[in-house]
């Protein structure tokens, strides 16, 4: 059976700042890699000390969280992003954005994997990892909004659909070698789900996407199931996480879980769903009723946004109330995401994000022993 991990993490971690220079300046691919051996091996033993029972590299080879796959795939350019709108958490809604999206390039040609997704991460991981390993990927949704583009990306495949289709049988063919490799936890990051909980993005599929939202959420579940059925393996914990972005602690969209949750909790094959539940964007916990027997929730109460520390207490009161509608034993702790889903960062420092992390394990170990 799956390890039941009650204190989780997201997956990346604050890049310090001689990495981030290395990646702005250039540095020489040898120099590039011994900084980013040498800090691993830090954030390896940070997280051993700390008291978790599952380590993850932080994600520092990436510049975001995705670039595995675009840094192994073939066919994506970089000079023409698709603009994709963040606010910041200060505007309301109706606001103009705070930023744009630029981490995602446009599909310009057939894709063609080069490389394994994971391949430059998981040998270090294997050699130095003090215990269980977690693997994080993006989803095959993740593409389709972010890198179909109208009159270039249709010249390679017709419609969302088809890059959907093509992305997922790369994913699915790599992640079937990965599941074999002796990865003990693989998570899959899938932020677009967020689109389906709020009607400005879902008039956003129509208008601009060309596609029909109840449709693309069906073939959405598809394309992750696929990847999940090519990972099932005996003993391996296999996850989703959700958000609504985190781009330098910035956010794209809001609304509870409820217009998804029949779906999203009954038809994706998965162990652990990692939500999102730091603020009332998030909505309530009321979805969680749809949750089956034998899946878990891992509660993203600590935010990785902002640098003030949330109290012990008030995560404890927050896990009872959950625990009202989803048993206890269903239910474990996290972060809300990652601390970098770019490698810039969110704002607060390593500090506050150490001190987040203990939080998570201290409390965890507070509530279920």
């Amino acid at each position: 059976m799956p390890s039941q991990y009650r204190a989780d993490q997201v997956g990346s971690l604050l890049r310090p700042a001689d990495l981030l220079q290395a990646r702005h300046t250039h540095a020489p691919a040898e120099d590039l890699r011994a900084l980013e051996d040498r800090h691993i091996l830090r954030v390896l033993d940070r997280q051993k000390e700390i008291g978790f029972d599952v380590f993850t590299d932080g994600e520092l080879r990436r510049s975001n969280f995705m670039s595995d796959f675009t840094d192994a795939v073939e066919g994506f350019d970089f000079g023409d992003s698709v603009a994709r709108r963040w606010k910041d958490e200060a505007h309301k809604a109706g606001d103009a954005p705070a930023a744009v999206s630029t981490i995602s390039g446009v599909v310009t040609s057939t894709l063609r994997k080069r490389q394994p997704l994971t391949g430059n991460e998981l040998p270090f991981l294997r050699e130095h990892a003090p215990g269980a390993i977690k693997i994080t990927l993006p989803s095959p949704t993740q593409f389709p909004a972010i890198s179909f583009k109208y009159g270039i990306t249709d010249r390679a495949y017709r419609d969302p659909y088809a890059l959907l289709n093509a992305i997922t049988e790369i994913m699915a063919e790599d992640i079937r070698s990965l599941a074999a490799s002796g990865v003990s936890y693989v998570q899959i990051d899938a932020p677009r789900y967020s689109y389906y909980l709020d009607p400005r993005w879902t008039a956003w599929m129509q208008k601009e996407l060309g596609v029909d939202p109840a449709q693309m959420l069906t073939a959405s579940l598809e394309a992750d199931n696929a990847c999940f059925a090519a990972a099932r393996r005996p003993g391996i914990t296999l996850a989703i996480h959700l958000c609504r972005g985190n781009n330098r602690s910035h956010w794209y969209a809001e609304g509870g879980y409820d217009a998804i949750a029949d779906r999203l909790f009954n038809d994706l094959a998965v162990d652990r769903f990692l939500l999102e539940y730091d603020d009332e964007r998030s909505g309530t916990f009321d979805p969680l009723r749809f949750v089956p027997k034998g899946k878990t929730v891992v509660l993203g109460l600590v935010s990785s946004k902002h640098p003030q520390l949330e109290r012990k207490e008030d995560l404890i009161r927050r896990i009872k109330e959950a625990a009202k509608v989803l048993p206890l034993e269903q239910l474990a702790l996290s972060p809300q995401c990652g601390f970098a889903s770019t490698m810039e960062g969110n704002l607060l420092t390593e500090d506050d994000q150490w001190a987040k992390l203990q939080l998570v394990v201290d409390t965890a170990r507070e509530v279920w022993g």
